[in-house]
């Protein structure tokens, strides 16, 4: 038999591990290494630094919405002015100035002058000082409606998502019927109930309206966390259905009940507003109120001056326009579908 190596037609195996293409494995080897290296730098580069969390996200996104940091702007000088109301007000806002009420009649209201930016309001006080010390008031009306219906809102929420049944029946249908009113006709409703109307009336009205808001969004979230992986095994474990409820659910459901609060404080503005220009308000006619001053000052004489009208309705619109804003941008940030 002939040697294979001097056959016709067939090459002798080369030296040095090479193959017959003329590559060698080294250098085979040496392209692997490098592309696994590179595979790796990659994988290094967009490997994921610790995780980021819901919130740090939210807030990372907010920072870089010019809708949202429209709005913060707008609320923080709201804030800041209401906090800082008797530092920032040039004068008393309920003090009478003889020099306003020297020139002062049913015809005539002064307008702007040295010391007094924004000229008088019918009785003879510093307007400017006047719509400053309202952002104090309409801070306050808003914050507790918005907290008290928050917490009822909540804990109706919370009571029929955990639940269920009938007990979520019977709740729903009571939320059911209150959304079905318009909101401020159902204000009205509340306030008019009342013996006498107050500052308070106003508070618990405007907070009852926006409890169904917050029951029904609750309950939602809660319903959706019911068959979640998280409680399904906690509920294997064997733990106990109020810490599912109270330590699970509950906290995994607040997120967007504080984002629809910010929203809240919005319409709450806008109806407690609403109620004073109707003179179903805090019938105090010393109190600085920006729905007060708009319906009793700015409608009664807004052929003599409409300035008395325009700052007040301005300062509400501004406001209820910075929370609106912000409150938007906040659902944006933290709904997963806009997550990248």
């Amino acid at each position: 038999m002939s040697d294979p190596i001097t056959r016709p037609g067939v090459t002798a195996p080369r030296s040095g591990g090479e193959r017959g293409d003329g590559v060698s494995e080294r250098n085979i080897g040496l392209l692997g290494e490098r592309k696994k290296a590179r595979l790796e730098e990659l994988a290094r580069s967009t490997a994921d630094k610790g995780g980021v969390s819901l919130v740090r996200d939210a807030v990372r996104r907010l920072r870089r919405n010019p809708v949202a940091i429209v709005g913060a702007i707008i609320v923080g000088l709201f804030i800041l002015v209401a906090i800082f109301a008797p530092l920032i007000a040039p004068h008393d806002p309920v003090q009478r100035f003889p020099e306003l009420t020297k020139d002062l009649t049913v015809d005539n209201i002064p307008g702007s002058q040295s010391g007094f930016p924004l000229g008088s309001d019918p009785l003879g006080r510093d307007f400017a000082s006047r719509l400053i010390h309202g952002s104090r008031q309409t801070l306050f009306v808003g914050v507790l409606a918005t907290v008290i219906g928050l917490g009822l809102g909540v804990l109706i929420g919370a009571i029929a998502g955990a639940f269920g049944g009938w007990v979520d029946q019977a709740l729903m249908r009571v939320t059911d019927v209150m959304l079905a009113l318009p909101s401020l006709l159902l204000a009205i409703t509340l306030v008019a109930m009342a013996s006498r109307s107050t500052q308070w009336t106003v508070i618990f009205a405007v907070a009852i309206v926006n409890v169904p808001i917050f029951a029904r969004l609750l309950r939602g979230s809660m319903l959706a966390q019911r068959e979640s992986d998280h409680v399904l095994a906690a509920r294997a474990l064997g733990v106990k259905e109020r810490n599912i409820v109270l330590r699970h659910m509950l906290p995994n459901s607040m997120t967007a009940v504080i984002v629809q609060a910010t929203l809240t404080f919005a319409v709450a503005i806008l109806d407690a507003a609403a109620l004073s220009f109707l003179g179903l308000g805090d019938p105090d006619i010393n109190r600085a109120e920006w729905g007060l001053m708009l319906g009793v000052d700015g409608q009664r004489y807004f052929e003599v001056r409409p300035e008395l009208a325009y700052y007040p309705a301005l300062a509400i619109i501004v406001v209820a326009l910075g929370f609106t804003l912000l409150g938007e941008a906040m659902r944006e940030a933290i709904d997963p579908k806009n997550r990248r």
